[in-house]
């Protein structure tokens, strides 16, 4: 097994734990709201708070990695997710669980873009799509696994077991990345935090999440979608102004958004967000209450797209560095368009295999976009800006993610399944134009470029 091979399996074992706990205690919260004695509005912050952390995270991985090296980075991001699943486990009210919650999200917000990072960096820039087919396989994994063990769970064990399930992958991935992961330290250098920029990106995007997160109550039209999300707009023009002055001391650098590679990766990424998260809302909604199915049975139901996603990644990888990104990535879209557009004419009588077919075929389109869409962030980046493409594609996901669900949330709210499966496929339909703004020759080892002026 190479070296790159070697780190990324030992970042893919702990970068399963936050991936894997957003999905299966996200499927809980009834189960929590009861046995915790709390409000179906109160217990959402369980999920909301977890989402905030990690946005507020993602900004300071570039700094950090460069501070104190990407090894010691990720053995404490790992820990403090692990030290953020016992907490959780031993919460004893539902305002403990969320403080301890932003523990968790503040951990996996630190993993999630720094494990992209080292992989990349290992690999030097070479058979990129192979490598971002490897690191990302924990995003295929998530959905397939974390429902069905978290039905599991609910059905057979006591709700602390969602948490205490990330215990023995944590600690797995602790002792393999102590004994895998190269020392770095050469090339730690003492980086001051832009603390400005950071006090305008992290509330920029809390408020734009949060803001976005709470949609689904009732519309755009609440006092607590607007505040926050009106806040979070003006704080992310103040981050964008700023940053575009410092350039390389801001703490996430906009000026490499000049690039094509970056700049239609990231357009791109919000819309691969909104596609993948909206039907993680849409889809399991549907099955419950359409057709009846319980949690455990809609995630079972759910399982031929997951298989379809893991199906396609590899050849995925090998498409993207043999012809290039756009054209896969458009073909991926296609395929997603297609085998979501049945549910939008599906009924209670619409054959169940018929629709688990269907999924299967969804399935292959999401394992083809995500590779591709990610491999062109870091096409020409040397080492030192890796980093901050992870950091700028995470947050476009994020956001793009929390949009695509809020529209969908919103069109629930005033139509019906059929309506909002209209969307979800004019979404992939549009991403498919946007996938051709990706750079069609296949990707060619880093170059180092020159410093932003």
């Amino acid at each position: 097994m190479s070296s790159v091979s070697r780190t990324a399996w030992t970042l893919i074992i702990g970068g399963l734990a936050p991936i894997l706990d957003s999905t299966i205690v996200a499927i809980a919260l009834r189960d929590l709201a009861a046995d915790l004695h709390a409000s179906v509005g109160e217990i959402q912050w369980v999920s909301t708070a977890y989402l905030l952390a990690l946005a507020v995270a993602v900004p300071l991985v570039g700094w950090a990695q460069q501070r104190f090296g990407g090894k010691r980075l990720w053995l404490f991001a790992l820990t403090l997710f692990m030290a953020g699943s016992v907490l959780c486990a031993f919460a004893w009210s539902a305002h403990s669980l969320i403080a301890f919650r932003v523990v968790q999200g503040l951990g996996g917000g630190l993993m999630l873009p720094l494990m992209q990072s080292l992989v990349v960096q290992a690999a030097g820039g070479r058979s990129l799509g192979r490598v971002v087919a490897m690191v990302s396989l924990p995003i295929s994994l998530g959905p397939i696994l974390g429902p069905i063990l978290g039905g599991v769970i609910l059905h057979s064990l006591s709700w602390p077991w969602l948490f205490l399930v990330n215990v023995p992958l944590c600690v797995a991935g602790l002792v393999t990345a102590a004994l895998v992961l190269p020392d770095d330290r050469a090339t730690r250098t003492r980086t001051r935090l832009d603390v400005t920029g950071l006090l305008l990106l992290a509330p920029a995007l809390a408020g734009v999440l949060l803001g976005l997160s709470n949609v689904a109550k009732g519309g755009f039209g609440r006092p607590d979608v607007l505040v926050p999300l009106i806040t979070g707009v003006i704080l992310l023009g103040a981050f964008i102004g700023y940053a575009l002055r410092l350039g390389d001391r801001a703490v996430i650098n906009l000026r490499l958004l000049a690039g094509r590679p970056l700049a239609s990766s990231t357009s791109v990424f919000a819309f691969t967000g909104a596609v993948l998260y909206g039907a993680m809302l849409l889809l399991p909604l549907y099955l419950q209450e359409s057709r009846g199915l319980s949690v455990l049975n809609a995630a079972l139901f759910l399982i031929p797209q997951g298989v379809g996603s893991l199906a396609l990644r590899t050849q995925a990888g090998k498409l993207t560095d043999l012809i290039g990104a756009r054209w896969v990535a458009a073909a991926g879209f296609a395929v997603i368009a297609a085998g979501t557009l049945p549910f939008a004419f599906a009924d209670a009588d619409t054959s169940s295999l018929w629709l688990m077919i269907v999924l299967f075929v969804r399935g292959l389109g999401l394992g083809a976009v995500l590779i591709p869409v990610m491999t062109v962030a870091y096409l020409g980046l040397d080492r030192d800006r890796i980093p901050q493409a992870s950091m700028i594609t995470r947050i476009a996901q994020q956001v793009g993610g929390s949009f695509g669900t809020a529209i969908l949330a919103v069109v629930l709210q005033a139509g019906t399944f059929p309506a909002a499966f209209w969307v979800a496929t004019g979404v992939s339909v549009l991403a498919i134009g946007l996938s051709f703004l990706l750079p069609t020759a296949a990707p060619a080892p880093a170059r180092a470029l020159q410093p932003a002026s």
